[in-house]
């Protein structure tokens, strides 16, 4: 069966307010105030936790990779209590969703957030049971950009690994489709537009009315 594979964060969903919301509250704690911004930050805080804690340390003096280490856990804890307060789907994203399915796709989810966080929200937005799999970052002993962690996804959703594409917006969703050798559509609508496009990947994605076209015209 075709399948069509979508990552979660900065593709099917706006998750930065909530990532850096819980990244600020760790710095906070250590009595630094808020160190990342939520508009300018929101490419890092769709790279996930670590990128924020890594970015922010980098801005105050006296912290480093220990410190990343501890507050981590720390910081899905926080994440965890308030997941969904500013998060959004992305515009006409679970419309195209459901034009998939209609059309004979199966769909899916592979992302690199934690499979617990992951399902939470996805069941905070309502949609969780439009996705036939979910496999996240710690469901195997690989990910992203390991391509198991996608073919993984793909037979979660009864989907055939020769007859899939996935869909992302960064250099890992890009290069796990290129070591599975199948197709990827990266999202131009996120922070992170001029590097997606530089990647050239087989398709490029301003909206998601566009979507089912285009995996038409690249997996049949």
């Amino acid at each position: 069966m075709r399948c069509v594979i979508f990552d979660l964060d900065g593709t099917l969903a706006d998750t930065s307010g909530d990532l850096i919301a819980a990244a600020n509250s760790c710095f906070r704690a250590l009595g630094l105030g808020d160190l990342l911004d939520p508009a300018a930050d929101a490419g890092t805080a769709l790279r996930g936790g670590r990128a924020m804690l890594t970015l922010g340390f980098s801005r105050v003096r006296g912290y480093g990779e220990d410190e990343i280490l501890r507050q981590y856990p720390l910081l899905l804890e926080a994440y965890a209590r308030d997941i969904n307060r500013h998060t959004v789907l992305y515009d006409g994203a679970m419309e195209a969703v459901a034009a998939l399915r209609s059309d004979g796709y199966t769909v899916g989810i592979a992302t690199n957030k934690p499979e617990r966080l992951a399902d939470t929200l996805l069941r905070r937005l309502g949609v969780r049971d439009e996705f036939a799999s979910l496999i996240g970052a710690d469901t195997l002993a690989v990910r992203k950009p390991d391509p198991e962690h996608l073919f993984a996804a793909v037979r979660g959703a009864g989907g055939d690994v020769s007859r899939c594409c996935l869909i992302g917006d960064t250099a890992t969703d890009h290069a796990t489709a290129r070591n599975a050798g199948v197709p990827s559509v990266l999202v131009t609508f996120g922070p992170a537009k001029a590097d997606v496009i530089a990647m050239k990947p087989d398709g490029l994605l301003n909206h998601f009315r566009d979507l089912p076209a285009m995996v038409q015209d690249l997996i049949g």
